[in-house]
Order: C-alpha cells, then structure tokens, then sequence
C-alpha cells in the first residue's frame, strides 16, 4: 500500500504497466482460512456498475501478496458477501 490512509496500492504487471487501485474491504474466513481483499480501479461496466476484483492476500512486511481465487466455494463467499453490503446500503 502506498499513501497514507492505505486504501490505495498499485499494482505492476508482467508488462511493466503500474495501475492504481482503491481497496474496498478486506475479510477474513474462518471457513477457507484466507484473507481476502475485494478492490477497484473506479472504472465502470456498460451497465454503470464499478468493477469490483478479488483476491487473497498475504501480508508480508509492508506489501501485500495478492494470489488468486482458486475454489467456486471461495467466489460464491465474496459474492454473497458483496450482495449483502450492496442490500444494505440500498435499504438506507
């Protein structure tokens, strides 16, 4: 993570492209026994919806090891999850 607040981090791909993105929550599962962190680059779909990511992540010092998701069990878990906060921030 690299400001202040720590909600911001960028990423360097195999290309050498570094991409900016926002982290939305990060959770622990004692069911798969991950951490996950749930992030966006604020760009939107052709519906208007933000486009939202996934990943694992290992802190490790000051940087975060992010991994992919690997099971439909660990996706059908940030799914639900992503549906309930969005559930509640429409019933507010």
């Amino acid at each position: 993570m690299n400001n202040e607040k720590g909600r911001i981090f960028t990423i360097t791909d195999q290309n050498g492209v570094t991409k900016e993105y926002e982290i939305l929550f990060t959770f622990d599962s004692e069911e798969t026994k991950n951490s996950y962190i749930v992030f966006t680059d604020n760009n939107k779909d052709n519906d208007g919806n933000i486009i939202t990511y996934a990943a694992t992540y290992v802190k490790k010092d000051d940087k975060l090891e992010l991994n992919d998701i690997k099971t439909e069990k660990e996706w059908t878990l940030i799914e639900n999850l992503l549906s309930q906060i969005e559930d509640k921030i429409s019933g507010e």
